[in-house]
């Protein structure tokens, strides 16, 4: 019996796989959960097989749970399913050593074939991600560029940047002058915008 764990925030899609997947006699979905904190909690007391976990989760996503498992070296395998065909996402992924990626797209025989091909030992990427492989862009930004526009994604202001990080409102403007020269575009907040739609957030 291949014991999943299940992640994923949205009610209605969590709920429609848990069904789907209980008609498979050789899968049980031990426990679905609404977040990646929840699932890194449930995943360390129980140690599912498989864990099979939406990139974009509160308090833990789905690419940090996958690091997380990586760096404690626990069994479990890791899933990842997604609506977002981004390189840096697909990148991150790979980074961490996931076992299988697909988009939420793929018809639902594909996803439970690919479980157990993972749990056969494969490595499964969803066919019109494959040449998302090829495709590597380096991210340009540095750790802390990174920082200040996560911060930036969520709506800090700059004042408040500077007093989360300890650092002045000088040193966070040329930080984030330099992210906006690097990416390209014309405000702080367009800077966010590419540098989480291409996964380097």
């Amino acid at each position: 019996m291949i014991r999943v764990l299940l992640a994923e925030d949205q009610q209605m899609l969590r709920g429609a796989l848990t069904s789907l997947l209980a008609f498979e006699p050789d899968i049980e979905v031990i426990a679905e959960v609404a977040d990646g904190q929840q699932a890194w909690d449930y995943i360390q007391q129980e140690l599912p097989d498989l864990c099979l976990v939406d990139i974009e989760m509160p308090n833990l996503s789905g690419l940090a749970l996958a690091e997380k498992i990586k760096q404690a070296n626990l069994p479990c395998k890791v899933m990842i399913v997604t609506t977002f065909a981004r390189p840096g996402y697909l990148q991150k992924a790979m980074e961490c050593e996931v076992h299988g990626y697909l988009l939420k797209d793929e018809p639902i025989d594909y996803l439970i074939a690919t479980i157990r091909k993972i749990m056969q030992g494969e490595r499964v990427v969803s066919k019109d991600l494959a040449a998302t492989l090829f495709m590597k862009e380096q991210n340009p930004l540095n750790e802390r560029e990174i920082t200040v526009l996560q911060l930036v994604k969520e709506g800090l202001t700059t004042q408040e940047i500077s007093k989360q990080l300890f650092l002045t409102k000088g040193t966070i403007r040329n930080y984030l002058s330099t992210a906006i020269q690097k990416l390209q575009v014309e405000s702080r907040q367009q800077a966010a915008q590419v540098a989480s739609d291409k996964g380097w957030l």
